[in-house]
């Protein structure tokens, strides 16, 4: 039966159901495919549980003998206080807490009723602990011994009989009121790593515990997976929607397909008003985008679709193009706000506010940034636990270019009440005006990363040092670079060293020695360590007399970063002199014969280094100058925009 059209205009777009008969969405598979899914789960509203039996089938790809294998039950780190994810995070993530007094259970978990080997022996599991061995009571993670191993290119077919419930939504998946985000639902295989994959020596398990700070890992795919909801219930998903049946009993079936990814999540709610929608790709084929709005916030709609056509044409452009034949987009209810902001293969979730201005771009901002994690996660499976970076950083870069190129360079984030913030500058705002913005790397596992510090070193410290790059080898270089990232290592698994070989390569074809035979020293200082760069004009004066004059200007290194930095000196005869430091002394004086005086210097007059902790130093004027002014307005500009965004949060 297909699904009914809503019968509504909103914005000059149709809402309607996305009534398509679609089937597998590739002929030829894209990515390794080492697991196949067969998923059928039924959700119960009233008690918030889903029964599912889930057939899976998984190849060893290795050259290894497999003795056992390791999954993930992610919905255990919300069974209760002990776990490792609620030790970690104190029942908490981004602003939004577990409400230990809701008159609904808010835990979640999953049990397994039962596992066996297609056709033979039922299997026995234990938990472990991976990541923090002295917590026992974490139940995220378990192994599951063979009594006959998998050999090299051999398959295991597993029928999997699991129950679960939901918790209330603080944190990325569960209920609250009829609204269903369900994501981590099922049991789910971890990545089996053969020798020379990432960093492993030998062939291991990679199957981390769920922690307050780290998304996710996993191997490619293919899903069918059939939902059994009431029959009022929309249900929108990763993948292809398949077909849908009614059942006698009031309830209906909806399957969906998808292939080539890695994770499947779905939502479910009888409130969803339907938008479909579509970007045409200039070269042809289009993108359908499905959106399922809150009724209230049905006004909405162009907002989320501008931007999410944005990021499709920005990303198609510049970095590689989109594989997949559709996009979902989910507008949570503000009262389920825990589960805003969230990415999953083809299925993002956004979040809003009936009452938010077009001003403050937060529906916008969230679309863009979750939409890029289609790349950064998805098309680009790399280890978020241990190199959140590559994902959240690389994102959060894009989120910048996307923002500003649509919205404006300094406006892109807010335009309200004649204040304006760009997103790039907010990233770099994030890093800079840390209280110690030496405080950490960002390499590493993101569990253990310093207190605190998750969302700057990932996310905004990350961004900045790309910018930082960019300005140092021009943008066409590297958007070679990334173009060049995507292609070599998409549907694969990179690490660092993936990236920083090219980098290594297209800099050295591009720009030669400029920067050294390689990137290396920029890398062990922005990405694997804690160096903080800040450059300052310490001195300006002119000596001489008529004709014969010497300009003399200081520049200084405050920090222990050490960049390349460009220098401008403007006379008043107009002229200007753009000097070159290699920036790895402690201080260097210029000392320029001109017929003409020194008028104004400015360290790094093109904002290249983009990480510098302090422009307010960057140059000195023998003029007469407006500086405690200009400096009094900045702090109360950025008084003003940590209130703005305060507000967006809220929103």
């Amino acid at each position: 039966m297909k699904r009914l059209i809503i019968g509504l205009a909103l914005c000059g777009v149709a809402l309607s159901g996305f009534a398509q008969t679609a089937k597998p969405t590739f002929a030829i598979p894209l990515s390794p495919r080492l697991a196949n899914y067969q998923i059928d789960v039924k959700l119960d509203p009233a008690t918030k549980k889903i029964d599912g039996q889930e057939t899976l089938t998984w190849r060893n790809a290795s050259t290894d003998v497999i003795r056992e294998l390791q999954f993930h039950l992610y919905l255990n780190a919300f069974r209760n206080e002990k776990s490792t994810f609620m030790r970690e995070s104190g029942g908490q993530l981004r602003g939004d807490q577990i409400d230990r007094n809701a008159k609904e259970n808010p835990y979640g978990s999953i049990d397994i009723v039962s596992m066996k080997v297609r056709g033979g022996e039922a299997l026995a599991y234990q938990f472990i602990q991976p990541d923090d061995p002295q917590n026992k009571d974490d139940h995220t993670v378990i192994r599951v011994p063979l009594s006959k191993p998998i050999g090299p290119g051999e398959t295991i077919a597993l029928d999997i009989s699991f129950r679960a419930k939901l918790p209330k939504i603080f944190a990325r998946t569960g209920f609250s009121r009829d609204f269903f985000l369900v994501g981590q639902w099922f049991p789910k295989i971890g990545v089996y790593e053969p020798a020379g994959t990432r960093y492993a020596k030998q062939g291991q398990w990679n199957c981390h515990q769920f922690h307050a700070h780290s998304e996710f890992y996993a191997d490619y795919g293919v899903y069918d997976v059939a939902m059994t909801v009431p029959k009022e219930y929309w249900v929108s998903a990763t993948g292809l929607y398949q077909s849908e049946k009614i059942t006698p009993s009031g309830l209906k079936t909806v399957r969906y397909h998808a292939e080539d990814v890695v994770d499947f999540a779905w939502t479910a709610s009888p409130r969803f008003q339907v938008v479909n929608d579509a970007w045409k790709r200039p070269s042809g084929g289009d993108v359908k985008i499905e959106l399922a709005m809150q009724p209230e916030h049905a006004h909405q709609a162009q907002r989320y679709l501008h931007a999410a056509k944005a990021a499709l044409a920005y990303f198609d452009k510049h970095l590689g193009k989109y594989p997949f034949p559709n996009l979902t987009i989910v507008d949570p209810p503000l009262h389920a706000s825990g589960s805003f902001g969230m990415e999953y293969p083809t299925f993002i979730t956004a979040g809003s506010a009936w009452f938010l201005p077009a001003g403050a771009r937060f529906p916008e901002m969230v679309t863009v940034h979750e939409f890029g994690h289609q790349y950064f996660m998805q098309l680009l499976a790399s280890n978020e636990f241990e190199e959140a970076w590559l994902d959240e950083g690389f994102n959060q870069y894009y989120e910048g270019r996307v923002m500003d190129e649509t919205y404006g360079v300094r406006s892109s984030q807010y335009d309200l009440l004649g204040f304006k913030q760009g997103d790039m500058e907010t990233s770099r705002d994030e890093y800079v005006h840390q209280d110690n913005p030496a405080i950490g790397s960002s390499f590493g596992n993101t569990w253990q990363l310093p207190d605190g510090q998750y969302g700057v070193l990932t996310y905004s410290k990350t961004a900045t040092w790309l910018k930082t790059l960019e300005g140092l080898i021009g943008r066409p270089a590297l958007d070679e670079i990334m173009q060049t990232y995507f292609i070599r290592w998409k549907f694969k698994h990179p690490n660092a060293d993936s990236f920083i070989n090219i980098v290594n390569e297209i800099v050295a074809k591009r720009l030669g020695s400029k920067y050294g035979p390689y990137m290396n020293w920029f890398f062990d200082q922005v990405l694997y360590g804690d160096n903080v760069v800040d450059y300052e004009l310490i001195a300006l004066k002119n000596r001489g007399r008529g004709s014969q004059q010497q300009a003399v200007v200081t520049v200084q290194r405050n920090g222990d970063g050490k960049m390349p930095v460009d220098v401008l000196v403007h006379f008043d005869n107009g002229k200007e002199l753009m000097l070159f430091w290699d920036g790895k002394a402690r201080q260097r004086q210029f000392t320029l014969s001109e017929k003409a005086k020194v008028v104004w210097a400015k360290v790094d007059p093109k904002q290249k280094i983009y990480m510098d902790t302090d422009l307010n130093n960057n140059s000195l004027t023998l003029q007469p100058s407006s500086a405690p002014a200009a400096k009094f307005a900045t702090k109360f500009l950025f008084w003003i925009e940590n209130w703005m965004q305060w507000l967006a949060w809220l929103a």
